[in-house]
């Protein structure tokens, strides 16, 4: 596997970096250019020449508002290159996200997805942008500098600078320590950020359970453990900084003392030691800086550790090398299909085939491996090469948007997105705002037989259906989900259990709107519920991964002791007492 490497989002930006290098490169040269000044002006004092003094004095204002401009347009354009890295890391981890399968979400809680996803690509929008800068400057500051003080005095530079390998000393013993406690205080966010998640998407469970003191105990933990981390690693900033200072004043004090003598002793000119101060002061900067320098560092490290353990992780579904377009028929066959999770053998040798137009329903217990086939027909999990085909075609080799489109998917559990009805239905066209959308839409709506009700809804198709359909039922979640995939006009249709948590009148809608969407479309049922397995042209029922029985709902009905009969008579038995 490839590592990435955090150049591969800098590349774009080379010719911008080039000249953000060259403008701050500018902006230390100004910089410097100012104590030479300072020197010829305090020179030209001891010589009496106040008209040159002034010519200095204007040479220091007219370099110090070029400085400002250049400084100000260097940090523009490197600030910019930050931001526009934040824009593609956080393009390229939702590709990562939407290409992930169900093992990685396993893994990963939503909340610290979320964390990586916002907290952690601004620390590396910062480690990028204010942190390039400030390395580059400082790599500048520190090289224009020295060689400009040993040009003024070779001896009294090393007295300036015998104080600085403590300065490295300091960093590297404190940088590991950062780095540590800077991983810890983004995984503390994290925690926090999944129990705050965790408590939105279950504020109803919370409330009807009267679980909220239990909840805010619960996030006050995780709250305390960020601070705690957060101020472990205020600590180890706040001690570096002053002992950086005190080494940067130290080497001052050195200067003035050696420096002062060699002006006594007239071996070095008050101008040489106002330029030689005025360098050494320009490093003062840099150097206090340091310890703010390297915790950006040490956090857009530790940030980017955990940005690339998403961008890094392999999807379970990958594209074929040279995808086929899908075919449109509708025919599936499903030859010997294994599947395994977790070590576990969900599907064993299952066999299957569909004639393009039928309908066949999935029956069986929980856990029989039924949602795992469907799942597998459009390759929502990773479909073993050889298994199943759709019009002749190995499904791992078709193209995922392709197959997709030709395998319309809904799933047990219908998700509504927090806008319209419109936009939720929309949701798998090109262009949601193009001219036919609505009345594509409205289409969809019909077939699913939703569209009346929709209409009845407060502002119809625009209503804003809340928080994962909120302010919807159950049933009008499920039909707005099959319009959504009846979209595309897809051949074949895929139902995960449309019927698992709905009553009787709403069966009766979703039944008859599935009639409605399996005309002229292979149709996949997935369902434990006889009133719809019966309406298939072919039943086949699933036990412990395995088919143990096939057949019309007559067949399977008569047969005495058979795990579809026994379905049967259960359920009519239950339909029997709630009558009475």
């Amino acid at each position: 596997m490839n590592r990435v490497r955090l150049r591969s989002f800098l590349r774009p930006h080379a010719g911008r970096l080039a000249w953000g290098t060259l403008l701050l490169l500018v902006t230390n040269l100004l910089d410097k250019s100012i104590p030479f000044m300072l020197k010829l002006a305090v020179d030209g004092f001891r010589e009496d020449a106040l008209d040159q003094v002034k010519r200095y004095a204007l040479w220091v204002i007219l370099i110090a508002a070029s400085m400002w401009a250049i400084r100000a347009y260097s940090r523009v354009v490197v600030f910019n290159i930050g931001r526009d890295v934040e824009y593609d890391l956080r393009n390229a981890f939702l590709r990562r996200l939407h290409a992930l399968g169900f093992s990685f979400f396993q893994r990963m809680p939503t909340g610290e997805v979320m964390s990586r996803a916002t907290n952690d690509v601004t620390q590396l929008r910062l480690l990028v942008g204010f942190g390039l800068l400030n390395v580059v400057n400082t790599i500048f500051a520190f090289g224009l500098g020295i060689g400009l003080m040993w040009m003024l005095s070779p001896d009294l530079t090393l007295y300036a600078l015998a104080p600085y390998p403590f300065v490295i000393v300091v960093t590297l013993a404190f940088s590991h320590t950062m780095f540590k406690r800077s991983m810890e205080a983004q995984e503390a966010l994290g925690g926090l950020a999944e129990v705050t998640q965790e408590n939105l998407a279950g504020i109803r469970v919370v409330r009807s359970f009267g679980l909220e003191r239990r909840e805010r105990d619960r996030f006050e933990r995780k709250n305390a453990d960020l601070i705690r981390a957060n101020m472990r690693l205020v600590i180890i900033r706040a001690l570096m900084w002053p002992l950086l200072v005190l080494i940067g004043s130290v080497a001052t004090v050195l200067v003035i003392y050696v420096g002062g003598s060699k002006v006594a002793e007239g071996t070095l000119t008050p101008g040489d030691l106002t330029a030689f101060l005025g360098y050494l002061a320009q490093l003062t900067w840099p150097t206090m800086a340091l310890g703010f320098l390297v915790s950006v560092v040490q956090r857009g490290r530790a940030s980017w550790d955990r940005v690339r353990e998403v961008l890094e992780a392999q999807p379970d579904v990958v594209e074929a090398e040279h995808p086929l377009e899908a075919p449109r028929e509708g025919a599936i066959v499903v030859r010997d299909l294994e599947f395994s999770r977790d070590g576990r053998k969900v599907l064993d040798g299952v066999d299957l085939e569909i004639p393009a137009g039928a309908s066949v329903a999935i029956v069986g217990a929980v856990g029989s491996g039924k949602s795992t086939l469907a799942a597998l027909l459009p390759r929502l999990l990773p479909t073993p090469k050889g298994a199943v085909f759709l019009d002749g075609k190995d499904v791992t080799d078709l193209e995922l948007r392709s197959l997709r489109r030709a395998v319309g998917y809904a799933q047990q559990e219908p998700f509504l997105f927090s806008t319209t009805v419109e936009r939720n239905i929309a949701l798998a066209l090109p262009d949601p705002d193009a001219p036919d959308a609505r009345e594509r839409v409205r289409e969809a709506a019909r077939e699913a037989a939703i569209e009346a009700e929709i209409d009845a809804l407060p502002d119809g198709f625009d209503t804003f259906v809340g928080e994962r359909g909120v302010q919807l039922s159950g049933g009008q979640k499920q039909r707005i989900s099959l319009a959504r995939a009846l979209l595309n006009k897809p051949s074949v249709i895929v139902l995960d259990d449309p019927l698992s948590a709905v009553d009787a009148r709403t069966e009766k809608q979703i039944l008859e709107a599935l009639d409605r969407a399996g005309e002229g479309r292979t149709l996949v049922l997935v369902t434990h519920r006889v009133a719809a397995a019966r309406r298939a042209d072919e039943i086949v029922v699933l036990a412990g991964g395995r088919v143990v029985e096939r057949g019309t709902h007559e067949t399977l009905s008569r047969k005495e002791g058979g795990v579809y009969a026994t379905l049967a008579k259960r359920q009519r038995l239950e339909l029997e007492l709630e009558s009475l």
